[in-house]
């Protein structure tokens, strides 16, 4: 019976609870350790579409890639409602002939290795308004079917609801690592075959009792959620304006605009009335007729960053039974779930994985 401790039960720590439990079925213990404040899961919806992006990090990009793959198919096995997983297609805008020929050849070029983008297409100013007709300014784009949305708090608990209780164990409240095996919980010390940190923002925090020091800062981020009852179909695509805030429609009138990227803020969970105008005054661009009282609720979450905004996981170097995943940034949603895999398939390998395609040394981002 292997006995594995998860800090964190953001969208790594959940999906590597999930694998584990499906890699080792009864063979496992597995007990979650999440203090609930602030983590960028819990306050995320966000688009699962990286396709196009234009990253220069390639190894960013190939654990993008997986992760849009790897999601569907995730949703498929547990059968996921839409609520918290919906493949309904991505919307890109661009302001040019030019922007958005060369967004379609990126995307046709990607689509030969990306299978679960389905399709690419143009669509006009007119197609756009068709798709989503509560917006009042369109401006011609492309739409990827395989593009998609998630609710990252439902998508975690969504995940743990498929392991048995007798398997996993959730305590709230905050651990702190003793060593590479033991953690210290509520004045009880408890030792493990493996220890895993997935606790985003507080991942340093957390691996400083240690003395080891990761490169990993802190960023907040804010979003709104609008309520507007017209022009409202079923499974409406995602959108992605040109220099706007992301556009997410969700049932019933509900559109999330967002998220704002809060370098100055970091651990500070309090909802701004700059950040509520700003989202606010985005969404104003493309829909009439918005104001304050719209909205229904800000979230706020406070994402992880590297320094050079990559994301790192794997074994600690110099500890052999402490591994980590963090670093995720604002496509946390979109590569947290293959580093959560990733990571189960290292605790059940006897040798330690190469992960350099997808991520840079992981050396690096350590002192």
């Amino acid at each position: 019976m292997k006995k594995i401790a998860i800090i964190g039960q953001g969208i790594i720590g959940s999906t590597t609870a999930y694998y584990l439990y499906k890699m080792f079925s009864s063979n496992i213990k597995i007990t979650i350790f999440d203090k609930r404040r602030g983590q960028a899961t819990k306050a995320a919806a966000g688009i699962i579409s990286p396709w196009v992006s234009k990253r220069r990090n390639q190894q960013w990009y190939h654990l993008a890639r997986r992760g849009a793959d790897l999601i569907p198919k995730l949703a498929r096995e547990t059968h996921m409602p839409t609520d918290v997983y919906n493949q309904c297609g991505t919307i890109i805008t661009r302001d040019t002939k030019k922007k958005l020929s060369e967004l379609y050849q990126l995307g046709q070029k990607r689509m030969q290795e990306a299978p679960a983008m389905k399709s690419i297409q143009y669509l006009s100013s007119s197609d756009v308004k068709n798709m989503l007709p509560f917006l009042s300014k369109t401006l011609p784009g492309i739409i990827i079917k395989g593009g998609g949305k998630i609710d990252g708090a439902k998508f975690s608990n969504h995940l743990l609801k498929q392991i048995p209780e007798q398997i996993v164990n959730l305590k709230c409240g905050e651990a702190t690592l003793v060593s590479d095996q033991q953690i210290k919980f509520q004045n009880h010390i408890e030792k493990f075959d493996n220890i895993i940190v997935a606790a985003g923002a507080w991942t340093k925090k957390t691996l400083q009792h240690i003395n080891v020091l990761a490169d990993i800062r802190a960023q907040k981020g804010q979003l709104i959620e609008l309520s507007i009852h017209n022009q409202f179909k079923k499974d409406m695509p995602v959108l992605m304006p040109e220099g706007e805030y992301d556009v997410l429609p969700f049932s019933n009138g509900k559109i999330i605009i967002g998220a704002t990227h809060e370098d100055d803020k970091t651990f500070d969970l309090k909802p701004t009335n700059n950040a509520k105008q700003k989202l606010l005054n985005s969404a104003k661009k493309i829909i009439n007729g918005l104001d304050g009282s719209n909205v229904m609720k800000t979230k706020v979450g406070t994402r992880a960053y590297s320094s050079d905004y990559g994301p790192f996981f794997g074994i600690i170097p110099g500890h052999d039974h402490l591994l980590m995943g963090g670093a995720l940034g604002s496509s946390g949603l979109t590569t947290g779930p293959i580093i959560g895999k990733f990571l189960a398939k290292q605790i059940l390998s006897d040798q330690k994985l190469d992960f350099n395609y997808y991520e840079k040394p992981i050396n690096k981002y350590f002192k």
